[in-house]
């Protein structure tokens, strides 16, 4: 039979490592950019936008600015999921099963 605190206590930690990888998560930066480097966007791994930066060139063509930005913001998301999963995964290491189909950086979210 099984030890129910043992199991409890288990779970105590994993929750605590989680909590933990969480608050460390902003620690992640990715840089993405559009149109050949007009616009640069730096990100987060909690997926927040710290930083665009327009080229002062095309600061006058206002929807190359907006489109340039979607396009660079977009990269920068991709980029960084794919850092922040892995981050995770690198972290957590054996503390979650490895089932196949269940994405550990979707706890995250």
């Amino acid at each position: 039979m099984f030890d129910m605190m043992k199991m409890m206590g288990k779970f105590k930690e994993a929750q605590d490592k989680m909590k933990e990888i969480k608050n460390q998560l902003d620690t992640i930066k990715v840089e993405s950019e559009s149109g050949a480097g007009l616009v640069k966007v730096e990100v987060n791994g909690k997926k927040e936008v710290i930083s665009i930066k327009i080229d002062k060139s095309i600061i006058n063509e206002v929807e190359m600015v907006e489109d340039l930005t979607v396009a660079a913001v977009n990269k920068a998301m991709k980029k960084v999921e794919i850092k922040s999963s892995e981050f995770i995964k690198e972290k957590t290491g054996n503390l979650m099963p490895n089932i196949p189909g269940f994405d550990i950086g979707n706890l995250f979210k």
